[in-house]
């Protein structure tokens, strides 16, 4: 299964790649909404994590292109923020809150590729 990270935060993509990989995913990462974009033309992923907040395209304008395309792909809103309140983050199928702790993210993506 393929996996797209999309985060401009360096490190919270380094440790989802890892973590990720280590339960054999395909894991393919983006650092923009752009690079992102790309990437899914290119690659179809089976699911894609998608933070908000980034410069130049932010994710609900991602999100909103992919689901376009795409509109059965499960996408997984990540942020550091709770959006749970803002309609635009509704079309997206999970939301999860940014932490050292992937067990929540696993845990929803499992479950969402398990729905497929």
């Amino acid at each position: 299964m393929k996996v797209l990270i999309v985060d401009d935060d360096p490190h919270l993509r380094k440790l989802y790649k890892e973590e990720l990989e280590d339960e054999h995913y395909d894991v393919y990462i983006a650092s923009s909404g752009k690079e992102a974009l790309e990437i899914f033309a290119r690659e179809l992923p089976d699911i894609v994590t998608l933070d908000i907040l980034m410069p130049g395209m932010d994710g609900i304008e991602v999100l909103r292109r992919m689901k376009e395309q795409k509109p059965n792909l499960p996408v997984i809103m990540s942020t550091a923020y709770d959006y749970r309140d803002d309609f635009s983050v509704w079309a997206s199928d999970a939301y999860v809150v940014k932490s050292a702790d992937m067990t929540e993210l696993k845990n929803t993506i499992k479950n969402l590729l398990s729905k497929k």
